[in-house]
């Protein structure tokens, strides 16, 4: 393959694999200069003053270290790889970006995809994020939303982390309706966490998997948070459903208001160290989200109450059953709590939770019953 006759996304997905290589660092390598005249100066080990401000003392050996990793490896075999890895390669400047990224304040200079690129052209575009310390109920919480607003035709964005990411992808896949996006913090041959690899296959299949970072780049600390920026802007609007109080979440939350995204909040116990963020957000002002209706309305959505079911029909519980959905509520709860606040029996108790268990209607976790996702 001819160094001549690369394009431009050959050399900004080999300037964005450099070693320590981050969205500031490769502006300022760009700056005034075309990717290849970038390229060129890595491998003379220049230092040049847009990189050395942005880098400040540590850009001697930073330099230094791009300068053998480019001798280590020409741009045509990282370009190679690239394409055996069967890979769209999305660049600014109106050469694919989706416009919400191209005019965005810190725009990716170049994006990795695997899977379908038209679902970056699906709109609306709702982000839903929160901790991988979830609780069952943020887990539910996010799987209804997810499949709710896949159903409605909005396509889900989240992160493919662990926790509340996965919950909303896995709803979004099981509701077939409008494809899912996620977005990367590695290389998208290096799946991270290596447990959601069945999950991130599927979103490849069924929608798009993103990343700034080509084929062999390894997940680090600090390209979440680049990462968020990513989700923040591609969304139309930002749901967050559990955040810790320092979670990583918030991130996005600060990502999403730079970028006059509207941010919907689930609201938590508050005695939940999963919720003490959210509920931060909340007591500061942010928009409550009750019920999905809330948000698709906002958005000039119908409305899933007219005629657009979330969840497949159940039949209505017995008496004593609706009693004790009621008096169970949305907290985990042991069988005496919830003989203590209904008037039944502790046996009728026994019984309508043994009947609702088996319907799916209620869990059951070491002697504490919850309701599951779509519960009357």
């Amino acid at each position: 393959m001819s160094v001549d006759r690369l394009p431009d996304a050959a050399y900004l997905g080999a300037l964005a694999g450099l070693p320590a290589m981050g969205p500031s660092r490769l502006r300022a390598l760009l700056a005034g200069r075309s990717p290849a005249e970038a390229w060129a100066a890595c491998a003379a080990g220049r230092t040049l003053p847009e990189v050395a401000a942005v880098v400040g003392g540590r850009a001697g050996p930073l330099v230094a270290e791009w300068a053998r990793a480019v001798a280590d490896e020409p741009v045509a075999d990282r370009w190679r790889r690239v394409a055996d890895a069967g890979l769209e390669v999305l660049a600014g400047g109106g050469r694919g970006l989706p416009r919400p990224l191209d005019i965005d304040p810190d725009p990716p200079a170049v994006l990795f995809a695997d899977g379908t690129v038209g679902a970056l052209d699906v709109r609306p575009r709702v982000a839903v994020v929160g901790t991988r310390r979830c609780t069952r109920y943020g887990t539910e919480v996010a799987r209804h939303l997810g499949r709710a607003l896949a159903r409605a035709g909005c396509s889900v964005v989240s992160g493919l982390a662990v926790g509340i990411d996965a919950a909303a992808h896995l709803g979004a896949l099981a509701a077939e309706g409008a494809p899912p996006v996620a977005v990367v913090a590695s290389g998208l041959d290096v799946v991270y966490p290596p447990g959601n690899r069945g999950l991130w296959q599927r979103v490849v299949e069924h929608g798009v998997v993103v990343s700034e970072y080509p084929p062999g780049v390894a997940p680090a600390r600090w390209r979440f948070p680049a990462r968020n920026r990513i989700i923040a802007g591609l969304a139309d609007a930002l749901v967050v459903v559990e955040s810790h109080a320092e979670g990583g979440s918030l991130h996005t939350v600060d990502a999403a208001l730079e970028r006059d995204r509207p941010v919907f909040v689930v609201p938590g116990p508050i005695r939940s160290p999963a919720s003490a963020g959210t509920n931060r957000l909340l007591a500061d002002g942010a928009q409550a989200l009750c019920t999905v209706d809330d948000l698709l309305d906002g958005m000039g959505l119908v409305p899933l109450a007219e005629g657009r079911p979330d969840v497949a029909a159940q039949p209505v519980p017995d008496p004593d059953q609706a009693l004790v959905l009621d008096a169970l509520g949305w907290r985990p709860a042991t069988l005496s709590m919830i003989a203590e606040r209904c008037a039944l029996a502790p046996v009728a108790v026994a019984a309508a939770l043994g009947a609702l268990v088996r319907s799916g209607t209620v869990t059951i976790d070491r002697g504490f019953y919850e309701r599951s996702d779509g519960s009357p």
